[in-house]
């Protein structure tokens, strides 16, 4: 018999521990039939985030993904979500490749990761090439994301790192703030702005900014979400979350 409640899908969910924005996030966009089942990452909260530390921070993170992943295949999940993006931006395409391998390798599930589900979300919108990126991050971990895109045939024309001082502090980052670093990045030599980093909360500004700015804007939770459902061939539309959402 199927789940009472997640008759149409189980999803096994991965954040970090220190993460409370890509929960309320993923289930906004639950549809009915879906339940999302969170296992947290242990994340030490580092106070002081730099280049070497928020290096070092997801290391740790990588270092316990496989023992969150084993904590939430004990409610039997059919399928995996990683509600963390940094880690596989890492080695760019043939990186994230490699750590997706492991995790399916290790449970035999499908797995939607953020790198891979934003690719896809390009691809599903189509016409675009030339794109800027906004981050919470540090430049070390940019540099990463960038090297993804550039590896999937994309040209990041400009970025933004908004270097937050804690794993915590970035879901402390107002609409404003993100508001003013999407019109900077902005401008007629792009064709969409992407947005990474599962810890910054974006879905409903970035549907909004797609409004007034005239093109795609991607924020990696809605497409993470509409990635896990479209692999499991759920294609319920949903209003208030961008084109992604709404048309495809």
């Amino acid at each position: 018999m199927p789940d009472a409640l997640g008759w149409r899908g189980k999803f096994g969910v991965m954040a970090p521990s220190t993460n409370t924005i890509v929960q309320p996030d993923f289930d906004d966009m639950r549809p009915f039939g879906v339940t999302n089942h969170y296992s947290r990452i242990f994340t030490p909260n580092a106070k002081a985030l730099s280049n070497d530390s928020f290096k070092a921070g997801i290391d740790t993170i990588g270092s316990n993904v496989m023992d969150a992943i084993r904590s939430v295949m004990t409610c039997e999940p059919d399928y995996l979500v990683m509600g963390i993006s940094a880690l596989s931006f890492f080695g760019g395409a043939k990186g994230a490749e490699i750590f997706a391998k492991r995790i399916v390798d290790e449970t035999g599930l499908g797995l939607t990761i953020g790198s891979q589900a934003t690719s896809a979300a390009i691809a599903a919108l189509g016409g675009i090439r030339r794109i800027a990126v906004l981050t919470p991050y540090w430049p070390v971990m940019n540099t990463e994301v960038k090297r993804y895109f550039h590896d999937v045939g994309l040209t990041v024309v400009r970025d933004t790192a908004l270097q937050c001082p804690s794993w915590t502090g970035i879901a402390d980052v107002q609409p404003a703030q993100c508001r003013d670093a999407l019109r900077a990045l902005d401008g007629d030599d792009i064709d969409a702005i992407i947005q990474v980093g599962t810890n910054l909360s974006m879905v409903r500004l970035a549907s909004a900014a797609e409004l007034w700015l005239g093109k795609p804007v991607i924020a990696i939770n809605t497409a993470t979400y509409w990635h896990a459902l479209r692999a499991r061939g759920i294609t319920d539309k949903k209003a208030g979350f961008g084109r992604l959402f709404e048309e495809f």
